[in-house]
């Protein structure tokens, strides 16, 4: 059985809208008073808003790319140059080591990249680079911070995808279990 509501006819005035604005500024308003008075948190709003409370990424989720070590250390990577190929934005750029070139620092592999650079201003995350790859030396991650002072940052290097942070800093890509949230947040304290 459905039930059938009586709604009056709106006058002039709602027709308007204004109500409706007056409305949503009084709700503004009340936030930013507490804001600025310094008592409007997340955990005073009790939803739990980024960046207070941390997104946490599902299994799936495909973010910055980075470059996976073997068991010894070393890079996988063989500088077969697939995922430069197969990247549509052409973010990937990888200079390999020609004839004269270093030799590969493990004994499975015949060459290793001169250069290995990824452009994460191009980066698409689509994932093409890691299905092409035949020896899995790429992966995306779960990284979704990523932030640019200028283009020059956002150009990471070989070293920047493979090696462990500089004490203290975050490496950015980071490889993290799907789910798990790795950078550390302060806990917010009641400003009272």
């Amino acid at each position: 059985m459905t039930k059938v509501v009586d709604r009056s006819p709106l006058s002039f005035y709602e027709r308007t809208y204004v109500p409706a604005l007056v409305e949503g500024l009084k709700v503004t308003a009340r936030h930013f008073v507490r804001t600025v008075k310094g008592n409007n948190t997340a955990k005073d709003l009790g939803d739990g808003y980024y960046p207070e409370f941390p997104w946490r990424v599902n299994a799936g989720y495909r973010g910055a790319p980075y470059l996976v070590r073997d068991q010894d250390g070393a890079t996988k990577c063989v500088s077969c140059q697939l995922c430069e190929f197969v990247c549509p934005p052409k973010a990937i750029k990888i200079t390999p080591p020609g004839p004269d070139g270093p030799k590969a620092d493990r004994l499975n592999a015949e060459k290793i990249p001169l250069e290995f650079e990824i452009n994460m201003l191009r980066c698409i995350f689509c994932g093409y680079c890691e299905d092409a790859c035949p020896t899995q030396a790429i992966e995306l991650g779960h990284e979704h911070q990523l932030s640019f002072t200028d283009r020059e940052n956002a150009i990471f290097d070989k070293k920047m995808l493979i090696d462990p942070p500089v004490e203290g800093a975050q490496a950015s890509p980071q490889v993290v279990e799907p789910g798990v949230y790795t950078r550390s947040i302060p806990d917010m304290e009641d400003p009272k």
